[in-house]
């Protein structure tokens, strides 16, 4: 990979995709028994890995897409399609570096870019940083800035409800009291919740069962609201044949929660009847 970085006549978009690792959600839809910590564990080691190794050919990379990047336009084009992805991607192993620079980078990145792909890319890489004032000015200048956005709004939320960082599930509950969030509106739904039980397996997946327990209970909430919304937030634990015996139980007894909870809809029962059958 050393030497892909630094050859400056490859395609950056193909130097993007190389660089790019399966997600955690892919991993463990490709095991036969999904163990999510090992995947989990094996991905950041990875990905550790290569930001310590390559650290140096990254930020050259990251510095020169970046400094055109300022320099050019947005255009809707492959070139610049192509420019970005490896900018992006270089930014994303070089923040876990945790050094003082590449914040910085980060934080010039998320003030100053003219489009969304580069602005969501910075504040995705804080969110899942350990720099909690920066995230915290970042979330709330973005938040303030695109209030009157609902589909931008969106994106803050499933930047946040994705994050791997300990403490996920207190995140998504504390997010669902924000003003912008209604669990009525089904875009919502989906951006934090569903981002959350669908992408952030090693926090939805808890050993406790927590994360089962809360989807369940917002399936249970929306069964009444919007039966159609509820049967597909569902899908996760309707995946339950994919995990270790323990994590089977908790959300086998989850889905026959839902199934006891009272009079359900056509759409969210046949989805409970069919994954338990």
């Amino acid at each position: 990979m050393r030497n892909v970085l630094a050859n400056e006549q490859l395609d950056p978009a193909m130097v993007a995709e190389m660089l790019s690792l399966p997600s955690e959600a892919y991993l463990a839809e490709i095991s036969e028994v999904a163990d999510v910590e090992a995947i989990h564990t094996a991905r950041e080691f990875l990905r550790r890995r290569l930001s310590e190794q390559l650290f140096g050919e990254l930020w050259q990379r990251y510095q020169a897409n970046r400094a055109l990047s300022r320099d050019t336009p947005y255009v809707a084009e492959n070139e610049h399609f192509a420019r970005r992805a490896l900018q992006n991607i270089a930014l994303s192993y070089l923040m876990l570096s945790g050094r003082t620079e590449v914040v910085e980078a980060a934080l010039e990145q998320f003030e100053s870019s003219d489009n969304m792909t580069e602005r969501l890319t910075a504040l995705a890489v804080l969110v899942n940083s350990p720099f909690e004032t920066q995230k915290a000015l970042a979330l709330a200048s973005f938040a303030e800035h695109f209030k009157d956005n609902p589909l931008v709004m969106d994106q803050w939320f499933s930047v946040q409800a994705g994050s791997v960082l300990p403490g996920g599930l207190q995140r998504v509950k504390a997010l669902m009291e924000h003003p912008a969030f209604n669990i009525k509106n089904p875009n919502k739904v989906r951006a934090l919740i569903g981002a959350f039980a669908g992408q952030n397996l090693i926090n939805f997946h808890a050993a406790d069962g927590s994360g089962y327990r809360f989807l369940a209970d917002i399936v249970i909430q929306l069964n009444a609201l919007n039966p159609q919304i509820a049967s597909r937030q569902l899908a996760p634990l309707t995946r339950w044949r994919k995990y270790d015996a323990a994590r089977q139980a908790l959300m086998k007894a989850e889905l026959e929660r839902i199934r006891g909870s009272g009079e359900l809809s056509a759409d969210v029962y046949e989805v409970v009847s069919k994954s338990l059958a």
